[in-house]
């Protein structure tokens, strides 16, 4: 993403942009639920499935690259960079919610990561050294208290592997965020479809590497609707950066930046819808409280609401 700029995006039809923004609206609603399918019983074991599919989708991604003839060189500087930011970004964070899963519903995991602007500007703030001000310290406050809304009820009577889900959920932004600020901070000059082919093509090459060292098999017979949502996956996921790219260049980045509304409450009612997952007040009260927080941070952020 360019930094936080607020102008709009290259010239061209409207319609364009909003059509990649709609892309990222669907798309990334649904990619919660798509885990949940693949990883649920019956279907893969969490690490072996994200670095196949991390791997196709790099390799996809890499392709169009090579089709619309972006350049591939690539200094050692951001290389490291890109790496790095990719580690942090799939494995501590796509990762950890692909574990969780297994265990936590789509909608749940996609709420809690929807905070990931909160954590954004918790860890610029530490970076920086420099204290929030008093209207960002409030919605921090007020997103930290919908993060409590939704875990704390389910800490105090999940066990085992239902709590440590949770404990992995809270933690993926926080690593998300981590490799978004890295990569904000240090801007690698890469063209954005080769740095996108390359983080997932580290990132699946990770996974693999922990899918061997936990003895990670593939299963002798996995379900139809787990390959369904692993090709959905890499073909849907994968794209998706493109669009993310192009509303980017089209469209004012506060305009772009709605997509931290939409996704957690899509995924919240997808997976409410087909995979009857619960809606309960807790949920509705929490997830609320997140969303006026990252509505806090934006304004502080853009100078007005989103």
């Amino acid at each position: 993403m360019r930094g936080s700029s607020d102008a709009a995006g290259e010239a061209g039809p409207p319609w364009v942009g909003l059509l990649h923004l709609s892309v990222l609206y669907t798309v990334w609603s649904t990619t919660y639920l798509a885990i949940r399918v693949a990883v649920r019983p019956g279907g893969f074991p969490p690490f072996l499935m994200s670095g196949g599919r991390l791997l196709a989708a790099g390799l996809l991604v890499g392709l169009v690259a090579l089709v619309l003839r972006r350049p591939l060189a690539v200094s050692r500087r951001d290389l490291a960079v890109i790496v790095s930011a990719g580690l942090l970004l799939w494995i501590g964070g796509n990762g950890a919610v692909t574990w969780a899963e297994q265990y936590a519903d789509s909608g749940y995991a996609a709420l809690l990561i929807g905070a990931l602007p909160i954590w954004v500007a918790v860890i610029e703030a530490l970076v920086d050294r420099r204290p929030p001000t008093r209207r960002l310290l409030a919605a921090l406050l007020l997103g930290f208290a919908g993060v409590a809304v939704l875990t704390l009820p389910r800490l105090m009577v999940a066990e085992g592997a239902d709590a440590l889900a949770v404990l992995a959920l809270l933690a993926a932004p926080i690593s998300w965020g981590g490799g978004t600020v890295l990569q904000a901070r240090l801007r690698p000059q890469a063209a954005p479809l080769v740095s996108a082919a390359l983080q997932q093509l580290a990132g699946g090459l990770a996974f693999l590497a922990i899918a061997w060292a936990l003895g990670e098999q593939m299963p002798a017979d996995p379900a139809a609707d787990a390959w369904w949502a692993w090709g959905y996956l890499v073909v849907f996921g994968g794209l998706a950066f493109i669009s993310f790219v192009e509303a980017v260049r089209r469209l004012p980045t506060r305009v772009v930046m709605t997509y931290a509304y939409v996704n957690p409450v899509g995924a919240a009612l997808l997976g409410w819808w087909l995979l009857d997952e619960p809606i309960g007040a807790s949920t509705i009260l929490g997830a609320g409280l997140v969303i006026a927080g990252v509505a806090g941070v934006f304004r502080e952020r853009y100078g007005r609401a989103i």
